[in-house]
């Protein structure tokens, strides 16, 4: 049965704009002065456990720049999947359809972080791989209503298939980050994403092509949309994204200004969360504007520690954004 607090019954009467289909992890985190190498241990300086999980991170990252929200989730019956559900009545999403499971538990991230802010990250999905096609049923209500759905790859690929195809028969905008990314994608990911979003490494692990470069990143960016895409949107981190489009068909290259990096962890889903605000609530804004605007938020991300823990609210953002 879907969790349901206070603010499921408030989104029972307002239409969520913006609907997350994916992923709640707990966040393991260490901080390190550097990464270890295979087989070696090395001592930490810091340890602290937070809430992530790419659905749960965009959702909360839509939601704190003023979206109404909603996430589609399965988290197990136990103390972190406890703490996902008052986590995301706090930053003011629907839990109406955030599950709990007793045959698996929460999904969890280790993730390590050197004093570059570069990390690297082991997930185990747990209760993640268990939301399905029934779950999704129950949700369509709410994933029927919304204008921008999210989707990314922590969940079974089957059942972000079916996210995808519910929102597109139903005329919702479809936002699909392939993260982590398979080689084997199904092709039909391809024509019902509205938009495609992906880092360099996926790009490179879905094309074949390597990313190094804005410019390799375009070549990338060609081969998607061969496959069907209508949008493209590869990001390069500190180097910004690759942006190519149906009706922009030539690779462009959108800059983010330089920072100093605290903890890159969770940018790319920042920058996800805040492309679909601004695809909800400013659908008339050039994709180009959408994503220099979407490159700041996730830039101003790195500068803290932490996944949602760094990611923004609109009152502490400049008005420019919106």
């Amino acid at each position: 049965m879907a969790e349901c607090g206070e603010p499921g019954r408030q989104w029972q009467e307002e239409v969520a704009a913006v609907v997350a289909v994916g992923s709640c992890m707990t966040d393991l985190v260490s901080l390190t002065s550097r990464l270890p190498k295979t087989g070696e241990t090395i001592h930490g300086h810091k340890f602290f456990i937070g809430f992530g999980g790419k659905g749960a991170n965009q959702c909360v990252q839509a939601a704190r720049l003023g979206a109404k929200t909603s996430m589609v989730c399965k988290v197990g019956k136990d103390s972190f999947g406890n703490d996902h559900i008052e986590n995301l009545k706090r930053n003011d999403i629907s839990t109406e359809f955030t599950y709990q499971t007793k045959d698996a538990a929460t999904g969890t991230a280790s993730i390590i972080v050197n004093n570059e802010g570069q990390n690297i990250i082991i997930i185990v999905a747990g209760a993640n791989l268990l939301l399905n096609s029934e779950d999704l049923k129950e949700a369509a209500s709410v994933i029927s209503r919304a204008k921008v759905m999210i989707c990314q790859l922590e969940v079974t690929p089957a059942t972000s298939l079916e996210a995808l195809t519910m929102a597109r028969t139903s005329g919702v905008k479809t936002l699909f980050n392939p993260a982590p990314a398979i080689a084997d994608l199904d092709p039909r990911f391809y024509t019902l994403s509205d938009v495609f979003c992906c880092n360099e490494s996926e790009a490179e692990i879905l094309t074949g092509v390597t990313v190094c470069s804005p410019a390799d990143a375009g070549k990338a960016a060609l081969v998607l949309m061969e496959r069907g895409c209508q949008v493209v949107i590869i990001t390069l981190g500190a180097d910004g994204c690759v942006m190519l489009s149906r009706t922009e068909p030539i690779p462009k290259h959108i800059v983010t200004e330089k920072v100093k990096a605290v903890d890159t962890t969770g940018a790319g889903d920042s920058f996800v969360g805040a492309l679909a605000f601004y695809l909800a609530y400013y659908p008339d804004l050039p994709m180009e504007e959408m994503l220099k605007r979407s490159n700041f938020i996730a830039a101003a991300s790195v500068q803290t520690a932490g996944t949602q823990s760094s990611y923004l609210y609109k009152k502490d953002l400049p008005l420019h954004l919106f």
